[in-house]
């Protein structure tokens, strides 16, 4: 798919794909993938390693993990949930990948798509505690 084809569906896809690997590394690192209780209770430090190439930093309700050559923000919404997203998270995520997501290094046509698709029911509130959003499932 040429960088001109990726929709915003596409970059949200992507940011939580890749949300994905790094909480499955935490997984691994730590045996939870949401390791904020362990860094509040002082068992981790706020910054550290998952492995000799990635590092992962703990913010307020969230967590970046920096991979070698790209990072990855994002918060934990309810219960744990990573599949939550907003317009800065995927601002800052496509900025960070100018070649993949140029339309999107523009937040005020990232913040008209993400309206429609809020509009169009392709997304929602994580729930009436988040301002998170979350894909919806399509039959």
């Amino acid at each position: 798919m040429k960088t001109a084809d990726k929709n915003l569906e596409d970059l949200i896809t992507d940011f939580l794909s890749k949300v994905e690997s790094g909480t499955e590394l935490l997984q691994i690192k730590f045996g939870t993938r949401n390791i904020l209780r362990l860094w509040r209770s002082k068992q981790i430090e706020r910054c550290g390693e998952i492995t000799d190439e990635i590092q992962y930093e703990l913010h307020g309700v969230g967590c970046a993990i920096h991979f070698p050559s790209e990072s990855v923000d994002f918060d934990y919404g309810s219960n744990s949930r990573i599949d939550g997203f907003d317009v800065w998270r995927l601002y800052i995520y496509a900025s960070d990948r100018p070649l993949t997501y140029e339309k999107y290094c523009d937040k005020k046509t990232l913040e008209k798509e993400f309206k429609e698709l809020i509009y169009l029911n392709r997304i929602e509130k994580m729930s009436i505690n988040d301002n998170l959003y979350v894909l919806v499932k399509t039959e």
